[in-house]
């Protein structure tokens, strides 16, 4: 593999790889309207969430149509995998307005398998 990290990022339909980040959300909104986005890995198929095998965190990102920057919505970190009583889920709500249509992007980590992407368009009028 190249030795850029988006080498490494991989990605595939969330309805047949458990893997890939599902994100679910508005298509379009209003310019400064609230948007809620959730993103979750496993949700046609399970992903174990074991100490042996888990989603570590899930990070978005928003990059607006014409634009060069792409702008951290931010991480949700995943830290309880059976160790003890406690199993976390590998499943973040975002929230944010935007005022300018643009690309969604979810990154997931698997301790196994890696990085995996998944994208959304959002059209804001």
């Amino acid at each position: 593999m190249g030795s850029k990290i988006g080498d490494k990022v991989q990605s595939a339909d969330w309805k047949s790889e458990k893997h890939v980040p599902a994100i679910t959300g508005p298509d379009s909104v209003k310019e400064g309207e609230w948007i809620k986005l959730n993103v979750r890995v496993g949700k046609e198929i399970a992903h174990p969430n074991t100490v042996e095998h888990h989603i570590r965190w899930i990070q978005v990102y928003y990059t607006p149509d014409d634009s060069k920057f792409t702008y951290d919505l931010g991480r949700t970190t995943f830290n309880s995998h059976g160790e003890g009583p406690i199993v976390t889920g590998s499943n973040a709500d975002f929230h944010f307005t935007a005022s300018a249509s643009g690309t969604i992007n979810a990154v997931s980590h698997c301790n196994i398998h890696g990085l995996w992407e998944s994208s959304k368009k959002l059209s804001v009028s």
